[in-house]
């Protein structure tokens, strides 16, 4: 079952219920918990624990690869062999890269901006019942490069897919940002809720705070492990 992802938390919290009915009428030998787990995994992305004030707060980024055209005096325009190593195409030049971490909103109007610029050129993209959440997932309009630009990791795509049918238009040519704002309001609460539920089952293991924690620690403890090796 694909569960549906909510910019807002009165959405999520209206329709609890109602995917929890659909949720046991695909899986019959789950519980409560397995669907609140599958919840906390489709939310916890967007969200880092906070060791100042000890709790969740909104991570909406993604990273990705800057790519561009480096110039050296001898050697003129060199490419690299590692930008989109995932199933490089011939059509598009190699580049060279840094990695860069940009908002859901920026990744978003990205990736709106290559669909329109594919259904510009072809006249019959959006003909009939077709429209832009159609083609948000298509590998050659995703992964194209053309000139300098950001290089989209097609295997991290796939993790952002709920976010962008939920937030991006099924026709136009920019993203909402009213409503990113409130998706970024609502995320906390949204992650409460599901944490909430959790303790009161006694399954707060499986909580995104506690998760979140964990892997905060765990960064933590990986740094000052890197730092006493160096010094």
């Amino acid at each position: 079952m694909e569960l549906p992802f909510y910019l807002h938390f009165k959405d999520f919290e209206s329709h609890y219920y109602d995917n929890l009915e659909k949720w046991f009428e695909e899986y019959h030998n789950t519980s409560e918990i397995d669907y609140l787990k599958a919840l906390a995994a489709l939310y916890s992305p967007y969200l880092y624990y906070n060791f100042a004030d000890n709790k969740l707060q909104a991570d909406a980024f993604i990273e990705v690869k800057d790519c561009f055209f480096p110039y050296h005096e001898r050697i003129g325009i060199s490419f690299c062999n590692h930008c989109n190593e995932e199933n490089p195409s011939k059509k598009n030049p190699n580049h060279v890269f840094e990695f860069k971490n940009i908002s859901m909103m920026e990744y978003a109007q990205h990736i709106l901006d290559k669909v329109n610029k594919y259904c510009s050129k072809n006249t019959h993209a959006l003909s009939g019942s077709k429209n832009i959440q159609d083609y948000i997932n298509d590998y050659d309009i995703v992964t194209s490069v053309e000139g300098v630009g950001y290089c989209i990791s097609y295997n991290r795509h796939q993790k952002v897919i709920p976010f962008l049918k939920a937030y991006l238009p099924y026709y136009g040519q920019m993203v909402s940002m009213p409503l990113y704002r409130d998706f970024i309001f609502s995320i906390v609460d949204i992650a409460e809720y599901i944490d909430n539920k959790l303790k009161t089952m006694k399954a707060f293991e499986h909580s995104i705070y506690n998760q979140a924690r964990a892997e905060a620690r765990f960064k933590v403890h990986m740094s000052r492990q890197f730092l006493t090796l160096c010094n």
